[in-house]
C-alpha cells in the first residue's frame, strides 16, 4: 500500500518546507517513486518466502487509505490478517494501531489481528454471546479447528442465560467433532475473557465485534477493542 495520507497530508508538506522545497517541487513525486520501490521490495521479499514454503502468492501494489483499501481488497478474499501494528506503531497510542482498528471496523470478511510474536495457535478460546455476530464466528471457528485438528475452549460471560448459551453453543459444534470445553464466567464480559485467556494459556481468540455500549463506548469502546488492546495473542473477529 502506497499510503495516500502520508503521501499528500501535512506530513508531507512539513518535511519538504523543512527540506527548503516547495511542496510541489517533484518532492511529491520522488516521494511516491520511493515508497512504490519500498512496497515492490516487501512483496518480492514475501512472495519469495511463499515460494520457499509451496505456498501460491499473487501480489498486488496499489495506493489509497490503507484501512481502505485493504477492505476494498477484501472483498474477494475470504479471510484478512493484518499485524496488530504497523510501521507508524512509534506514533500511535495504546496496543493497536490505526490500521488495525480501521480494518476491523469496515472489512466485509472476517479479520485475524496478529502481535509481532506469533507462534501457531494449540489452546483456542471461543467467546461466546449468542449475538449474531458471535454465531459467525463460532462457524469460522469450528471449520477452521476442524481442519486444523485442535482443541477449544467455549466462554460465555454473562450473569443470566449463561448456561443455555453454553448448550446453544455444544449442539452447535457438536457435529464437528472437536474437543470442547465449556465455562460459564459471571463476570464483567471484557474483565473475564482477559482472565480466563491469561490465566488458561489461551493462544487464539475467537469473537464475534461487539456493539459499542454507552458506557463501554466512553471508556474502552467495546468488549473486541478491550480485548485487541489488552492480550497478546492473535485475535480472529468477524462481524
Amino acid at each position: 500500500m502506497v499510503d495516500i495520507v502520508a503521501l499528500e497530508g501535512p506530513f508531507l508538506h512539513d518535511l519538504s518546507g523543512s527540506l527548503g522545497f516547495e511542496p510541489y517541487l517533484n518532492f511529491s513525486t520522488r516521494m511516491r517513486e520511493w515508497l512504490e520501490t519500498n512496497g515492490k521490495n516487501i512483496l518480492k521479499s514475501f512472495k519469495d518466502q511463499c515460494l520457499k514454503e509451496g505456498i501460491e502468492c499473487e501480489d498486488i501494489l496499489t495506493s489509497g487509505v490503507v484501512s481502505s483499501e485493504i477492505c476494498e481488497q477484501a472483498k474477494l478474499a475470504d479471510l484478512v490478517i493484518v499485524g496488530r501494528r504497523g510501521v507508524n506503531a512509534q506514533f500511535e497510542y495504546g496496543l493497536l494501531g490505526s490500521v488495525a482498528e480501521g480494518v476491523i471496523r469496515k472489512s466485509p470478511k472476517p479479520v485475524v489481528v496478529v502481535p509481532e510474536r506469533f507462534t501457531p495457535p494449540e489452546n483456542p478460546l471461543l467467546a461466546y454471546d449468542g449475538s449474531v455476530n458471535a454465531s459467525k464466528v463460532m462457524h469460522s471457528c469450528a471449520e477452521l479447528l476442524k481442519a486444523l485438528d485442535l482443541p477449544l475452549t467455549v466462554i460465555v460471560a454473562k450473569e443470566e442465560d449463561g448456561e443455555s448459551l453454553l448448550k446453544e453453543a455444544e449442539d452447535y459444534l457438536r457435529p464437528y467433532g472437536i474437543k470442547t470445553r465449556f465455562v460459564h464466567l459471571k463476570e464483567e464480559p471484557p474483565v473475564a475473557i482477559e482472565r480466563y485467556c491469561i490465566e488458561g494459556n489461551h493462544d487464539l481468540i475467537f469473537m464475534g465485534a461487539t456493539s459499542r455500549t454507552r458506557l463501554l463506548a466512553m471508556v474502552l469502546g467495546s468488549t473486541t477493542e478491550y480485548i485487541l488492546r489488552s492480550v497478546d495473542i492473535p485475535v480472529f473477529v468477524e462481524r
